[in-house]
């Protein structure tokens, strides 16, 4: 089964960046029908957030910060709301 983040070329591009630690979940080829995967729900989870945003819905930007500007700005904003909503002061 090949995959887009599962290769020696994602990992040598982080390791550039920093100290990343990387944990690649695949399916088992052997499984059949649905199966539960540890920890991939955060990352889809994340995904489903931000594309709530109408700006990040498509991959409207020009340059790479400003989609970075435009990611930070979507977490800030949903991390606002969540803490209006449980009243932290």
């Amino acid at each position: 089964m090949l995959t887009g983040y599962a290769g020696d070329k994602l990992k040598k591009r982080l390791q550039k960046m920093g100290k990343w630690t990387l944990e690649i979940i695949k399916r088992s080829d052997k499984a059949k029908g649905f199966e539960i995967l540890p920890r991939r729900w955060v990352v889809e989870r994340t995904f489903a957030w931000l594309g709530r945003c109408r700006r990040l819905a498509k991959d409207f930007e020009k340059s790479l910060a400003s989609a970075e500007a435009w990611i930070t700005i979507a977490h800030i904003r949903m991390l606002t709301r969540r803490l209006a909503r449980y009243g932290y002061r």
